[in-house]
């Protein structure tokens, strides 16, 4: 079944190539498409092109859809091009023609761009969620290990004393931010589409207040064009924020590996989270911080490639924007399935408490000595000259008690402000509002 298809006889080879993916992507998006449906019908009924007993009877039969989804009873049929064929074939085959109303006044184009909104913003939130275990468990690490220090890297040359509570919250912080920008991301995506129809609006008199409100959307899209403008433009604005966080949790993963190694070992991985090498028997590869890496990497490239096919369409739909589809649905699960994996192994990490003792990293506290000069009246060059021709001259003697306490140092970490930032941007986002129309739309008799 095709929503389009009249009596034109379809080429095989060219039916399969234009579906492509579609109907395994679209599985993701069948919970959103009833939820559109029944949002779009409710105001069908109110501008009276439902009768009351055929919204009832679409409204049941979408529903009984619905928990079919929810108990994995729900698949699309071979033959049937995408999941709103599925839907209305589903309906026309139980209600008959009432199924074939639920179309009235919608094209698959507002439709596709309502189902990925709505999958786009409660999938936001799962993630949101996930992130923020992710830094309450960062910034928990931070505090039980703010006073073992570590040496500080410039140019991968040691520099300066950091501590592992810096270090933990310095990724913390980082993920506040990048919810900042997944904040900003979700607004973009929480506006309605629905009633743009094929990005021209309708004869029929769609009240688009209503849907934007029973979907709890922030607003609609007013203009219909620049509603069929945002698919693709949704996409790489939101696959922006996920490249964030996939940026941070990339940086810390590869961190992990620089300091599990021998030449490092400021850190130990577990025994259960390596593996080993088939013909070196000493071997605990930390297999799982570098595919993270990986796979993160891989996501900051996803906006690259959504550019690369929206670029340079202008107005109106085009099936290049069916491909978008592929590369974005599946990036928040990768990205979930990375932060539950990082979550578990920082749980576990083994912190070396006695980095510092040996005496190669010494010549890290000499700018606590410069300072501790300067502090006693001496001019900063000439304390830097002083330390300097010491450690030339093997004379240096560090003083490893110090003392930092200026906000965001290793004796002031700040942990509670970040905390409060984050909890702050959490509640930005507003997920109630979203919650409370959904659950409403599903109790709706």
């Amino acid at each position: 079944m095709k929503l389009w298809q009249q009596h034109i006889r379809i080429n095989k080879k060219v039916e399969k190539f234009t579906i492509g993916k579609d109907q395994e992507m679209d599985l993701f998006l069948a919970k959103s498409d009833i939820l559109g449906s029944i949002a779009h019908i409710t105001m069908l009924k109110h501008i009276k092109l439902l009768m009351p007993s055929e919204y009832k009877q679409l409204l049941i039969e979408l529903k009984n859809i619905y928990n079919s989804i929810d108990c994995d009873q729900f698949f699309i049929e071979i033959g049937v091009e995408d999941i709103h064929s599925q839907i209305e074939l589903i309906l026309t085959k139980k209600l008959g023609d009432i199924g074939k109303k639920i179309h009235t006044g919608r094209s698959r184009n507002d439709q596709i761009l309502l189902d990925l909104k709505l999958f786009t913003r409660n999938t936001i939130q799962i993630l949101t969620k996930e992130i923020s275990e992710l830094i309450d468990l960062l910034i928990i690490q931070s505090d039980k290990y703010k006073n073992i220090l570590l040496p500080g890297y410039t140019h991968l040359q040691i520099a300066m004393p950091s501590s592992f509570g810096l270090w933990f919250g310095a990724y913390a912080e980082s993920l506040v931010d990048d919810l900042l920008l997944l904040q900003a991301a979700y607004k973009i995506c929480n506006r309605n589409p629905l009633g743009s129809a094929a990005g021209y609006g309708s004869s029929f008199p769609l009240n688009r207040k209503l849907t934007t409100n029973l979907l709890g959307f922030d607003s609609m899209n007013y203009n219909s064009v620049y509603a069929q403008m945002g698919r693709g433009k949704m996409e790489r604005t939101v696959s922006f924020a996920l490249a964030g966080i996939a940026a941070t949790i990339s940086k810390l993963a590869f961190d992990a590996c620089l300091y599990n190694s021998q030449n490092f070992n400021f850190i130990n991985i577990p025994d259960e989270f390596t593996t080993g090498s088939s013909i070196m028997p000493h071997k605990k590869n930390p297999d799982i911080f570098e595919l993270v890496r990986a796979k993160c990497n891989l996501l900051q490239s996803i906006p690259q490639q959504i550019i690369l096919i929206i670029n340079n369409l202008p107005s109106g739909y085009f099936r290049d924007l069916q491909i978008t589809k592929e590369i974005f649905i599946p990036s928040f699960g990768t990205l979930s399935e990375c932060i539950h994996i990082i979550i578990q192994m920082i749980q576990k990490i083994n912190i070396n408490t006695h980095i510092l003792d040996d005496n190669k990293y010494s010549s890290i506290f000499s700018v606590e000595q410069v300072n501790k000069l300067v502090m006693n009246g001496i001019p900063f060059r000439n304390a830097y000259k002083q330390i300097g021709l010491e450690i030339k001259n093997g004379n240096f003697v560090p003083n490893k008690n110090i003392n930092h306490t200026h906000e965001g140092s290793i004796g002031n970490l700040c942990n509670d402000k970040i905390a409060k930032m984050k909890e702050m941007i959490i509640n930005g986002f507003n997920f109630n509002k979203m919650n409370k129309a959904i659950k409403n739309l599903l109790n709706a008799t």
